[in-house]
């Protein structure tokens, strides 16, 4: 059985596009991989956050995965700051990356860009994002294509690591689902949808009632057309929507070209709503009944315990490996 690591940054609501590009593939993930998810909240701390909307976040990023289907007896859910491994790898993981190399990550370059005052953490984010991954001897890693690059990263990292000291790490290997791996922005369909955009129509966001879905994607960005086809260079706003519409219903995109050739584009645009609100309502229901009790807290205690186990013992191997381990003299 082959292991599966993924986090999510608790900065904010999650998108469909953290769904569709992430969680909903974790569900059948779990029925034959050993499976760690993690909120990987001192990753969110690389950019200034508000401490009561983190915590607040951090919560209910962990009702999220479970109201999405995530099985703790199936998988292990828990927050990286509660499993101090992590940050005790990732200091080690600093030790054999190259300044040079963090610099020219594409995400340091964008949130670095123009600011005077830049957080030492945001560039040594990715030995951090290693260590999540090479605690747990992690074979698989699912992420969407903006993330593709840390990946690589952490494999050169874990690599040089093993060369170095000894063949401590698992070379982790890079999925990238092929339909909805990237969502794009309702209103700039030629950028990804994020949940830090400040115009509150881009994204649709896990917890949007029903009328709010539908007025998002109505006021969605197309063409003049009117014809729906997936053309991303020249209908980037109509290919998004139809990205969004394959990835909840499982159809193809000719399926749905042919479904809705001759219609125009307010019937598509509301059968595009009408599939997202049918998917995320029980989720939003299982959430409601989840954020408030004591079960999650107690799913997030055993997650801790369970991840910490293994992380521990990884760690413990790579400290030795090192030179970092105490030889002791009363045994």
């Amino acid at each position: 059985m082959k292991t599966i690591f993924s986090g999510i940054q608790p900065s904010g609501m999650l998108t469909i596009g953290n769904y569709l590009g992430a969680m909903k593939h974790f569900v059948d993930l779990q029925e034959d991989h050993e499976c760690y998810f993690c909120i990987v909240d001192e990753h969110a701390i690389t950019v200034p956050q508000d401490r009561l909307k983190l915590r607040d976040n951090i919560r209910s990023l962990a009702a999220l995965y479970l109201a999405s289907g995530i099985d703790p007896d199936k998988s292990t859910l828990f927050i990286q700051s509660e499993v101090p491994a992590h940050t005790q790898l990732g200091w080690m993981m600093q030790t054999v990356s190259y300044i040079g190399e963090l610099e020219r990550m594409t995400q340091f370059k964008d949130k670095s860009a123009g600011k005077d005052g830049v957080s030492a953490a945001l560039l040594t984010y990715p030995p951090l994002m290693t260590a999540d991954i090479l605690l747990y001897n992690t074979n698989i890693v699912p992420v969407g294509e903006d993330q593709k690059q840390h990946l690589e990263l952490a494999r050169n990292l874990a690599q040089r690591f093993n060369r170095k000291y000894n063949d401590i790490f698992t070379l982790p290997e890079i999925s990238i689902p092929k339909v909805g791996a990237r969502i794009m922005s309702l209103q700039e369909p030629t950028k990804k949808m994020s949940k830090s955009d400040e115009n509150q129509k881009a994204s649709i966001f896990m917890l949007d009632d029903p009328k709010k879905i539908e007025k998002k994607i109505k006021s969605a960005v197309t063409d003049s057309e009117g014809i729906v086809k997936f053309d991303k260079a020249n209908k980037p706003g109509i290919s998004n929507l139809l990205t969004i519409y394959a990835s909840f219903t499982g159809d193809s995109i000719k399926d749905i070209e042919s479904k809705f050739e001759g219609i125009g584009y307010g019937p598509f645009k509301q059968a595009t709503a009408d599939v997202v609100i049918e998917t995320l309502q029980p989720i939003q229901e299982h959430y409601q009944a989840l954020i408030s009790s004591p079960e999650l807290d107690h799913i997030l205690d055993n997650g801790a315990e369970k991840a910490s186990l293994i992380a521990n013992k990884t760690l413990a191997k790579a400290k030795k490996a090192m030179g970092l381990a105490r030889v002791r003299k009363d045994k």
